[in-house]
């Protein structure tokens, strides 16, 4: 009898797992769905109109857009030259046909003939000559200068190539201007103080004669 009900038990054990019934298994998720690969928003239609959309808005807002190589910068370094950037400015890793879609009937199209290999773009709403002087200090100190040169850029419709941009970025930058405009204002005071004091000055005597009959 005990030996009967042994033979019971173990047969029960052995259907549980020889069962054809469905046993419910976690999920998993892919890194591809995660991080936008194979199988993410970004590789569909809906996904790519959305990301050609927002690049024309970007385009439309910049007075200059340039290019240089993407390959091979580790993501400390790439965040390195984001933060970098001056306000306004901004840089992404963007696919030629899709680039080449979102330049099409902007007034950068002209920089398609740019779009060839693995680029990164940058757009600059502002300050141009700061962003170039960021970009090459990047590429100074990050020992990128051989392998992340400058290919070539465009503003207000003309094509430049590595040396234009490069030319275009000895240009003072913002901070530049705002600070030689704030010298020349802080300057006045100074020159005019001159000007009244020297004795010989046309504006010293008419100053002179004007006190003069003032207090009569």
């Amino acid at each position: 009898m005990r030996k009967s009900a042994c033979l019971l038990a173990t047969a029960g054990t052995v259907a549980a797992f020889t069962s054809n019934s469905a046993v419910e298994r976690p999920t998993r998720v892919s890194q591809s769905a995660l991080f936008g690969g194979a199988s993410g928003f970004s590789t569909t239609l809906e996904g790519k109109q959305s990301r050609v959309g927002g690049l024309k808005e970007r385009i439309d807002a910049s007075q200059m857009v340039f290019t240089c190589p993407a390959g091979g910068l580790s993501v400390a370094q790439t965040q390195s030259l984001r933060r970098s950037l001056p306000e306004g400015s901004s840089v992404s890793v963007v696919k030629n046909t899709l680039m080449a879609r979102a330049l099409e009937g902007t007034d950068y199209d002209i920089a398609t003939d740019l779009a060839k290999g693995p680029n990164m773009w940058f757009f600059i709403e502002d300050d141009i000559g700061g962003t170039i002087k960021a970009f090459n200090s990047f590429t100074k100190d990050f020992d990128k200068k051989e392998t992340h040169g400058l290919i070539g850029g465009a503003m207000e419709g003309i094509l430049y190539d590595a040396a234009g941009v490069k030319a275009i970025g000895a240009l003072p930058s913002k901070d530049e201007l705002i600070a030689r405009i704030a010298g020349g204002i802080n300057a006045v005071p100074t020159k005019l103080a001159r000007v009244v004091k020297a004795p010989n000055s046309k504006l010293a005597r008419a100053i002179k004669l004007a006190t003069e009959e003032n207090s009569e």
